[in-house]
């Protein structure tokens, strides 16, 4: 699913005021970074590149269920994007959509 890629500030003084769809899209970003776990996880992968799904549940101490639920949280908000490589999948940042999300908060 792609979304609205919202580049403009929103948060600073003078910022100009967002559209409904501008304003849902950066609500589900945030909202999927709204849990310590998935912000460890854009970490990790925003500092190796790409990391298989493998890798995440002895890192976090979470079950394999629990690491799959945030995957899935942060792929359908656009951070975050697998590619499937025999049984594993491996996960790496989406730059465009990080970047345009750090955008909003300058």
């Amino acid at each position: 699913m792609k979304e609205l890629a919202v580049i403009q500030p929103c948060c600073a003084p003078g910022a100009p005021r967002l559209s409904v769809a501008e304003r849902e899209a950066l609500a589900r970003r945030f909202k999927a970074l709204a849990d310590p776990a998935r912000v460890a996880i854009v970490n990790r992968l925003a500092g190796a590149g790409e990391v298989c799904v493998c890798a995440f549940v002895g890192e976090l101490g979470l079950s394999q269920p629990t690491v799959s639920h945030h995957l899935r949280v942060l792929r359908e908000a656009g951070l975050v994007e697998a590619e499937r490589r025999g049984t594993w999948a491996y996960y790496r940042v989406v730059p465009e959509t990080v970047e345009a999300l750090a955008a909003t908060l300058v």
